[in-house]
């Protein structure tokens, strides 16, 4: 059996931010790396530098120290144009607030990465139609977000995520605002699409619960990320 690839990798990584004045340490020092097909919760109190840590992860800021490198690819290297080229082919994003466009179907959020990737709008809405199938709203295509449940809204943000066929997708709280049945059908999706599409996750959640349900588990605390475990 082949080696898993290291889809995401984080080489002393540290931000630093300028405060009246002042140098404030949010992250230092972080080494990890993400397999394929392979999931990993963060947890930490509020404060620990989570949200900049996936933000890092994600390409959308620099690091001051080290680096994040994404199938191999120094992200702080790449001009702009070439790191969003790069999130929109390799990485998916989803947030605690779907964040879908309200004024458009589940077809159309799910189908927008495509779009902007270049794709026609036939091929797009062929691959965002497939997709919400396999998250199980192959009835709700043409619903608006307000017409779907909490659950029903977080599994279209998944599918959006997971449309481009990412090598890691990002999660921020996923279920912080489903109920234990919603939250439990997020976590059962995950694990097939992990399998299936062969795709890395990065979860990062207060819940212990949903810790406990990953491949790993780091804990954030005072800017350092140190594991604690793997379930």
């Amino acid at each position: 059996m082949a080696e898993p690839t290291t889809v995401l990798q984080c080489i002393d990584l540290g931000r630093t931010y300028r405060d009246a004045g002042l140098e404030v340490e949010v992250l230092r020092g972080i080494n990890f790396e993400l397999p394929s097909a392979a999931r990993l919760a963060i947890i930490g109190a509020s404060g620990s530098g989570k949200s900049t840590l996936l933000n890092l992860l994600g390409g959308l800021d620099i690091p001051s120290s080290g680096a994040v490198t994404m199938l191999g690819q120094d992200m702080s290297g790449l001009s702009e144009a070439q790191r969003c080229k790069l999130r929109n082919r390799s990485l998916g994003f989803v947030y605690q607030f779907h964040h879908l466009l309200p004024e458009f179907t589940a077809l159309e959020n799910v189908a927008m990465p495509l779009l902007i990737g270049g794709e026609s709008r036939q091929a797009a809405n062929a691959r965002a139609s497939a997709m919400l199938a396999r998250v199980g709203l192959d009835t709700r295509l043409q619903h608006r977000p307000a017409q779907l449940s909490g659950g029903e809204r977080q599994r279209v943000a998944i599918a959006r995520a997971l449309v481009t066929e990412p090598a890691c997708v990002l999660m921020d709280e996923p279920t912080g605002n489903l109920d234990p049945t919603s939250a439990n059908q997020v976590l059962a999706l995950i694990d097939e699409l992990m399998v299936s599409s062969n795709t890395s996750f990065i979860i990062v959640t207060h819940d212990p619960l949903i810790a406990a349900h990953m491949d790993q588990i780091w804990e954030l605390s005072a800017g350092v990320l140190q594991r604690k475990g793997s379930a």
